[in-house]
């Protein structure tokens, strides 16, 4: 994927998953705690708040399974509430070793969660944990952070459908969405005045370098955060200072950049309410509630497969 990106006519790009490796993953976190990207606060506040409205909508007999689980810090709130009822079984799916190790080690002190971890892509760690289910189990699927606005157009709504197929007809899923609000907002957040953001970009060079042997001259590159107007989405790119060959021989690629060109890292879109209920309709859900964080404009959505 490497190669393919940036062998691409036009715009080069690298996928955001590469973002996450152990110093990524940390850094990330660092980000999560900054005070420009109120995201993350904006999440724990609906979870802290109505944790228990959250839970009580579900069936009684459910298992989880969460799609990128990060630290698992928001987790904990939905865990403890639903131990509150019965013990539950966990399955946080990660591609990061570390960002899955640092859950399991932040949650392991929860007395009533089984926890079992899968390192594998999303959809391909669902279908096990799918396949764990005994019978009568709901499943919860917590996709949290706004995740899903990373993917391009219409991939969203094609990956919730293919989320979709995994499910029963009753099984739930948790989605967290970041809204629309003020550009300078947004590229406040993407671009935060201490650059930890921009050495969470650059580690991406950083990885490719250590692990398939790339030359990217670190420092010949710069952090880039932009609004895109026509897809309502914020973008990461990293800006080649000046012309420059780069070779990477275990993807075996070798890319010329000239002065202020561009590789697209990662895009965030963000949505508006009924954006958001349309997809639930397109991919075979239907919404059950949502609560909604003003002061940063983040919403959750409980959606049941129909």
């Amino acid at each position: 994927m490497v190669r393919d990106g940036l062998l691409k006519t036009g715009q080069k790009e690298l996928p955001s998953k590469y973002f996450y490796d152990s110093v990524g993953s940390g850094l990330f976190e660092v980000i999560c705690t900054l005070s420009e990207y109120g995201l993350t606060r904006a999440e724990e506040c609906i979870l802290t708040n109505h944790v228990s409205e959250i839970v009580a909508k579900l069936s009684e007999s459910v298992i989880v399974a969460e799609l990128g689980s990060g630290s698992g810090r928001k987790t904990r709130l939905i865990l403890e509430e639903l131990c509150r009822r019965q013990p539950t079984s966990y399955y946080p799916i990660e591609i990061s070793r570390t960002a899955l190790a640092h859950c399991e080690r932040e949650l392991s002190d929860i007395g009533c969660v089984s926890i079992v971890g899968f390192e594998r892509e999303y959809l391909d760690g669902l279908l096990e944990v799918a396949a764990r289910r005994r019978e009568g189990e709901r499943l919860l699927v917590l996709f949290l952070g706004s995740t899903i606005g990373n993917f391009d157009g219409t991939a969203s709504t094609e990956f919730l459908r293919c989320l979709r197929k995994i499910l029963y007809p009753g099984d739930f899923l948790l989605l967290g969405a970041d809204l629309e609000k003020p550009i300078d907002t947004l590229v406040a957040a993407y671009d935060d005045g201490l650059g930890v953001t921009a050495a969470f970009n650059l580690n991406m060079l950083v990885r490719i370098n250590r692990e398939l042997g790339g030359d990217f001259a670190i420092d010949q590159f710069q952090h880039r955060a932009v609004f895109n107007e026509q897809t309502r989405s914020m973008e990461m790119h990293l800006e080649s200072r000046i012309d420059q060959r780069i070779n990477i021989p275990a993807a075996r690629v070798s890319v010329n950049l000239k002065a202020g060109e561009t590789i697209w890292t990662e895009t965030s879109h963000k949505y508006s309410l009924p954006e958001l209920t349309d997809m639930a309709r397109e991919s075979g859900f239907r919404c059950v509630d949502t609560w909604l964080e003003t002061s940063w404009q983040f919403v959750e959505n409980l959606w049941i497969a129909e």
